[in-house]
């Protein structure tokens, strides 16, 4: 197990270490960086002086390593629009999108798993068909048309709920239930499929000849032993979510990490591009560092490279 731990950790690492290099390289696809900083205004004087204090004047791997040792320390430098720490522009807006994330994963699992469930009990009858229609439309509907349907349903006609900003806790459904839809129909059809495969075992129809109620066959056996892929789909799906709630977050002007990465790629502010990346990458790796822990604390026979 700690072996195991140890590897993932290692492989974090690596995949941090790639991101930090992509990040880093953004500040250069804009063109010379100084001008980006210094703007349109300025004598050339001035663009020197600047070019030599952010040390664009010294060699690219001498860049790097300033950048990656103020990355590790959590200093990305100032927000070009904002005038303010990134770090802490970054860390203002996390716990919104954390949240929204959050719930939007625990209504995907109220709805996934007794869909998922029924349509492998009921298999190839009509409510299995309709379940998975319902969960096969949750994947396709892409994700800014469902919001603004949602919007326009409950908000414009109905007058239930807010469109926008993050109030209380009623202006987290409508997004929470848009950014949620991908998740709730990829673990619905999982767990179908993971509950077809146990189903047919042996050791349930021992359960049944034992006298056993058939909720608790399903629930108690069945589900206990169909749960490892499904719970390896529920940590990537939150580290997915974590990471695209951007489209959710701008179509409903939630005050979230997602709809700060729109404004700072719209205003070009590179310095908070790069710790909005930084920042989620580093989130998504520890979500699925820990969902392999789970996977292997589950079944210890598993040992993923």
């Amino acid at each position: 197990m700690s072996g195991y731990i140890v590897r993932r950790l290692l492989w974090a690492i690596v995949v941090l270490l790639g991101v930090s290099v992509l990040t880093f390289m953004v500040v250069y696809l804009t063109g010379d960086p100084t001008a980006l900083y210094m703007g349109l205004e300025g004598t050339q004087a001035d663009y020197e002086l600047l070019r030599h204090a952010m040390g664009f004047d010294r060699p690219l791997h001498e860049q790097y390593w300033s950048f990656l040792s103020g990355a590790l320390r959590g200093d990305f430098g100032l927000s070009l629009r904002h005038r303010l720490p990134t770090m802490s522009l970054v860390l203002e807006k996390l716990p919104a999108t954390i949240q929204l994330a959050v719930i939007a994963m625990g209504i995907a699992l109220i709805v996934a798993l007794p869909l998922g469930i029924l349509s492998a009990i009921k298999k190839d009858t009509l409510l299995d068909t309709v379940c998975m229609i319902a969960a096969l439309s949750g994947q396709c509907i892409p994700t800014f048309w469902l919001g603004i349907m949602l919007i326009i349903v409950f908000s414009v006609h109905w007058r239930l709920l807010p469109s926008f900003g993050r109030t209380d806790w009623r202006s987290l459904i409508l997004p929470a239930l848009t950014l949620g839809a991908w998740a709730m129909a990829r673990t619905a059809r999982l767990t179908r499929s993971s509950m077809l495969e146990v189903l047919c075992q042996d050791y349930l129809r021992t359960a049944r000849g034992k006298g056993l109620p058939e909720y608790v066959v399903v629930l108690r056996h069945a589900l206990r032993n169909a749960a490892i892929p499904i719970v390896t789909a529920i940590g990537l799906d939150l580290g997915n979510l974590l990471s695209g709630a951007i489209i959710t977050e701008a179509v409903f002007a939630y005050p979230g990490l997602g709809r700060l990465a729109v404004e700072a790629v719209i205003n070009k502010d590179i310095p908070l591009i790069q710790a909005v990346v930084c920042v989620t990458a580093a989130l998504f790796v520890v979500v699925n560092i820990a969902t392999d822990i789970v996977y292997v604390a589950l079944d210890p026979r598993i040992r993923l490279g």
